[in-house]
């Protein structure tokens, strides 16, 4: 098949963890053009992209970008769409999330992947404070409503989480790792930069299978007991669990925090759904994307994969 007959793809937030996993995996597959949206064609991650083989357009992911949207989406066959982490109280992240899908729809996009999360509003009655999963479960909802075909992927914790923004830290000869959640509570993570491509890649390569599902992304169901015990015999470092579950714990840790006491509570309402509620809902197959990709990453794997010892490091958004 020659490149021009091949189906374009245009896929925003291209040089985040999520974005950049969806380039990579779909140029790789040799089955895809990919037009990555970018803020800035000259950063080093749009470079990069554009190396892979990306065609690189520079949309800012603002409101009252439509009409360069629309003309960004022209000629794509399919979307991936994701919003850009918004730190609370803004709250821009539905409208820009509506925005994007107005675009791909105007532009006529044919099938439009959306990454969301669960609309924890919704489910806890009002009583979780977590605008980031509930303004994507809200954009979700407005896909559903529009001309076109559409998929949904919801990733679980981030392994990345643990080592950009609740970096470990030394006391005497002991690495502690303060963590968002209980120390036995068993929860999905996953490594968004390695598991979102195969996903969408399997889902624009037979969007008519997954029109209208919401597929979860999954590397392990682990606990921080498991995962500090993995990290000890990973890297034959001494380290110990820390508490950054309740606000005590979290800002004994992470004073820089309190700052912004919407950030707080967000963190505490995100955790505290995960762990009352359950971070994905009863409905979805938690198994599904471990048995399309059995490569994906579990956390010793991406711990040796990484080899990631403790520093702090940056992944990018």
């Amino acid at each position: 098949m020659s490149t021009d007959n091949k189906p374009l793809i245009a896929v925003t937030g291209a040089t985040s963890k999520q974005g950049r996993s969806v380039v990579a995996t779909l140029l790789q597959s040799q089955r895809f053009r990919v037009r990555a949206f970018t803020r800035r064609k000259d950063s080093p991650e749009a470079l990069r992209l554009k190396r892979l083989g990306a065609e690189i357009a520079t949309v800012p992911l603002e409101l009252g970008r439509q009409e360069d949207l629309v003309a960004a989406f022209k000629g794509a066959d399919g979307a991936f769409l994701m919003t850009p982490p918004i730190a609370a109280p803004e709250e821009i992240e539905a409208p820009l999330g509506r925005q994007l899908a107005d675009a791909a729809v105007e532009a006529g996009v044919g099938h439009i992947v959306f990454s969301t999360l669960e609309n924890v509003d919704k489910i806890t009655g009002g009583t979780k404070y977590a605008p980031h999963f509930t303004d994507k479960a809200s954009v979700a909802d407005y896909i559903r409503g529009l001309p076109v075909s559409h998929s949904f992927i919801m990733l679980a914790f981030f392994y990345t989480n643990l080592i950009e923004y609740y970096a470990p830290r030394m006391e005497g000869d002991t690495l502690l790792l303060p963590i968002y959640l209980p120390e036995d509570f068993a929860a999905p993570f996953v490594d968004p930069l390695t598991a979102t491509g195969p996903v969408v890649l399997e889902i624009f390569s037979n969007p008519e299978r997954y029109n209208g599902k919401t597929l979860p992304v999954i590397g392990e169901i682990i606990s921080p007991r498991e995962m500090v015990e993995t990290f000890q015999r990973v890297t034959g470092r001494k380290a110990e669990y820390r508490n950054a579950f309740d606000r005590e714990g979290l800002l004994n840790y992470f004073p820089e925090f309190a700052a912004n006491e919407f950030f707080v509570r967000e963190l505490l309402g995100m955790v505290e759904y995960a762990v009352e509620y359950g971070y994905f809902g009863k409905e979805h197959d938690l198994e599904w994307s471990r048995r399309l990709a059995p490569e994906t990453l579990n956390w010793e794997q991406f711990l040796r994969t990484s080899g990631w010892r403790g520093d702090k490091r940056s992944f990018g958004a």
